[in-house]
């Protein structure tokens, strides 16, 4: 028995929650390093605030992703009940973020916004596959892929469209300006009313229905379970050695002390084979660390591949996301002064500027991506579109007029439309469909691990080397970006 074929609008609704969230995202990237330094944080010190991002993630992604595969809340369903809880967190920590009245408050409420954000997104890219035949997947997440661009696009555009209504753009000594501050209030509004619609518009599959369609629950598969039971604990204790291994360097070498963090994930993730791999033989297998540890162990061989492709490409973005306001204020409008209105100026400009880079996704997703994929296949796309991607980076290297730097955000836009559809659709027709939410929260791992070691060791780099040159960063955004384009040769599309 196979699944009903979507229309249009039933595909639309499906998405339409994703555009609220982008909005949410885009909000935060576009402008947290701003209200960073507006609260008095300095350059190289903006990494380690950013840390709270990555790791909320990596915590909380493959913990929805397994509750959400077990979920059935009867008519609000399996996926949507975590789309609203995270709406309605990830709006209020919006409308209290500008209200920041000190540096540790605003880093508080990154690491909910965030956490929030995640709650919301994660099930979405479970409930595409969830929804649609594996015949719609490419097209499910290319329009999944539209709404995100054009939600960063109102969400990066906000503060310069406030400033041009007559929005004070500044603060007199400092502090967070109304044009950041109303649009995250409208943002926040916004976000809630779109998950809400995707919430009222869906009916999700019963587990009796999905049974029918051939999609077993993810609880009858134990084939990662008996994997795990017949591990040898060799490989935790290699990842707990490890995590000291890093935390001495750290001690010896006189690095970050934000590093300290990479070594307390490795060894924690040590710590959390081992005590899986004893729940798993002494017969205690209903436990959510066996499953996730399990499974991330057992990956199929197709995602392990793409991950490596994530990894790269992921660590561009966040290079990207942390330094391009610096980089654009200081070298396209000729002030590293926060206070200054040259900066303030330069910071509305990213906002332009990403939300250039997120229309051009979302045209992408809708009219070249699925074309290009039909033509040359999904892994060709997706190596070219990542090209595109790191020309984009390295074209901040020699512009300094701000409007050219509008041709950079189209290759880097191609690469985004690409990396937000391209991945997931091979995934959703390779991956087992009992347990998507899961492998899909777990996959997620490869986009956080690279932003938590760009904001553990890129301020150390940057710090040591050129500590007033960020333009720099651009070019290991552009060094990386190529090879997950590389690394996507590695590859094989399934039939």
């Amino acid at each position: 028995m196979e699944k009903p074929r979507q229309g249009f609008w039933g595909l639309w609704n499906i998405s339409f929650g994703f555009f609220g969230i982008q909005i949410g995202f885009a909000l935060q990237n576009a402008n947290m390093s701003r209200i960073f330094q507006s609260l008095g944080e300095s350059l190289d010190n903006l990494t380690a605030l950013w840390i709270a991002a990555p790791l909320t993630g990596l915590l909380v992604q493959p913990v929805i992703g397994h509750m959400s595969d077990r979920t059935w809340l009867g008519k609000l369903g399996r996926r949507r009940p975590y789309f609203l809880a995270g709406a309605i967190m990830a709006s209020l920590a919006l409308f209290v973020m500008p209200l920041a009245p000190a540096l540790w408050f605003a880093a508080v409420m990154l690491w909910i916004l965030d956490a929030s954000i995640n709650v919301s997104m994660e099930p979405f890219r479970a409930f595409v596959g969830d929804m649609l035949r594996k015949d719609q997947h490419t097209a499910g997440y290319s329009l999944q892929t539209a709404f995100i661009g054009a939600g960063a696009v109102v969400g990066s555009i906000f503060p310069w469209v406030l400033d041009h209504l007559g929005v004070a753009n500044e603060v007199a000594g400092g502090g967070i300006p109304d044009t950041v501050k109303y649009s995250f209030w409208f943002g926040g509004l916004i976000y809630l009313l779109s998950v809400l619609w995707t919430v009222f518009s869906t009916q999700e599959y019963s587990p009796d229905e999905l049974r029918a369609f051939g999609q077993d629950s993810a609880d009858s598969d134990s084939s990662t379970i008996r994997a795990l039971a017949a591990r040898s604990p060799v490989s935790a204790l290699v990842w707990i050695a490890a995590g000291a291994g890093v935390a001495m360097l750290v001690s010896f070498m006189g690095l970050e002390k934000e590093v300290y963090l990479l070594a307390a994930l490795m060894a924690g993730y040590g710590f959390a084979s081992l005590i899986a791999i004893q729940l798993a033989k002494s017969g205690r297998d209903n436990n959510m660390l066996s499953h996730i540890v399990g499974d991330f162990s057992g990956m199929p061989e197709i995602m392990k591949k793409l991950a490596l492709a994530q990894f790269f490409s992921w660590s561009a973005l966040f290079i990207m996301w942390i330094y391009t306001t610096p980089v654009v204020a200081q070298y396209a409008f000729g002030s590293s002064d926060p206070a200054s209105a040259a900066y303030n100026e330069g910071g509305n400009w990213v906002g332009i500027l990403f939300a250039v880079y997120n229309g051009v996704a979302a045209l992408a997703a809708l009219f070249l991506l699925p074309k290009l994929a039909q033509r040359f296949g999904k892994v060709n796309t997706h190596m070219a579109c990542l090209l595109a991607g790191s020309a984009g980076f390295a074209a901040f290297l020699f512009i300094r007029d701000p409007h050219m730097l509008l041709l950079a955000e189209i290759g880097i836009g191609i690469a985004w439309a690409s990396i937000l559809a391209m991945p997931y659709a091979i995934l959703a027709s390779s991956l087992p469909q009992s347990k998507l939410g899961i492998y899909m929260g777990l996959f997620n791992v490869f986009i956080v691990v690279p932003q938590l070691l760009v904001a553990t060791v890129m301020g150390s780099i940057l710090k040591a080397y050129f500590p007033t040159e960020p333009i720099w960063t651009m070019a290991f955004a552009a060094a990386v970006m190529a090879l997950a384009a590389l690394a996507t040769l590695r590859v094989k599309e399934p039939a």
